[in-house]
């Protein structure tokens, strides 16, 4: 009889048949079942569950849980929901880095080449051809760079952009300006005319992007923000496209879906996304999550590089 191995996704977030059948694949030995179907034998036993919606109802009817693999990159929603003493594993996935890398890409070469600014021309039947920007004279700035941001960044570099890069400790990466601490951000916030959020939502990034940090960016400027919302302070960013900066666009927010009466919807100098930059691969997430779940039940081995730290929140 194979062991069982609980699938937990919240139950309003709706059914994920596909990576649930790539999980099946992937770990065939073991017995994927879905939370709802689990017997209370089964949950009583369980040391590992796959989650792919933290759900804290159903993770806390698992007395004997030790490993809780996600699907997601972000953690900050599944740390509240997950039992003290309980490790958690992030997905670590390197499809999800070029993915998110080719949206870095696509968007800021949308802000690049003035598309926003030719689409309201469109709307107002104006024929105006403007100069274009030189790919070497454009001063891209990448907020975060762990895994995501720092493959965001090479390739931004390797497109030519001017790139600089920022995180709480010193990084080095070739051919990206590496800048760190307190001073970093300022820095890079005052030289870049593009500046793109990858940073997680802890409580060190909560608000980070506010009034006092937009007032530091060149007039003319832009915002991508593919991190989490909690990052933006809504009203400050509001106020800054009003006064000088260019454009934003927005994939993540604080509050999701996007509220109807968000005044993001209808701001000429917002583009409104919704939450589509890094989506999980359920092919290759699968096979990632299979590898370290049968790892761990076969001699207890966590994925070190994928646990995440609560005291860091990431």
């Amino acid at each position: 009889m194979k062991l069982v191995v609980p699938f937990v996704r919240q139950v309003e977030f709706g059914p994920n048949d596909a990576l649930v059948d790539h999980l099946r694949d992937a770990l065939p030995e073991l017995d994927i079942v879905v939370h709802a179907d689990v017997s209370p034998a089964d949950l009583a036993t369980a040391r590992v569950a796959i989650v792919d919606g933290p759900s804290a109802d159903q993770l806390l009817t698992m007395a004997n849980l030790e490993l809780v693999q996600s699907t997601w990159a972000g953690v900050e929603a599944i740390i509240p929901a997950v039992p003290s003493g309980v490790h958690i594993a992030r997905m670590i996935d390197p499809q999800l880095g070029w993915t998110m890398a080719e949206a870095v890409l696509a968007w800021t070469l949308y802000l690049h080449r003035d598309m926003p600014r030719y689409a309201h021309q469109q709307r107002a039947h104006q024929w105006v051809e403007h100069v274009p920007v030189s790919a070497d004279s454009r001063r891209i700035g990448v907020l975060g760079l762990g895994a995501l941001g720092a493959l965001a960044a090479t390739t931004l570099r390797d497109q030519r952009f001017d790139v600089a890069g920022w995180s709480r400790s010193p990084k080095a990466i070739d051919g990206v300006l590496c800048l760190d601490g307190d001073a970093g951000i300022g820095q890079l916030l005052e030289r870049c005319d593009i500046v793109i959020n990858l940073l997680p939502h802890t409580e060190a990034t909560a608000g980070l992007l506010d009034a006092e940090a937009f007032a530091r960016m060149p007039a003319g400027a832009s915002l991508i923000n593919f991190g989490r919302g909690q990052t933006v302070v809504d009203d400050d960013l509001l106020g800054a496209l009003d006064m000088h900066l260019e454009h934003a666009v927005l994939d993540v927010f604080t509050i999701e879906p996007l509220p109807d009466e968000h005044p993001f919807w209808n701001h000429p100098s917002v583009t409104v996304l919704p939450h589509i930059s890094g989506p999980t691969s359920t092919d290759t997430a699968a096979v990632i999550a299979a590898a370290n779940v049968r790892q761990f039940l076969a001699d207890g081995t966590l994925p070190t590089a994928a646990i995440v730290d609560r005291t860091r929140g990431y």
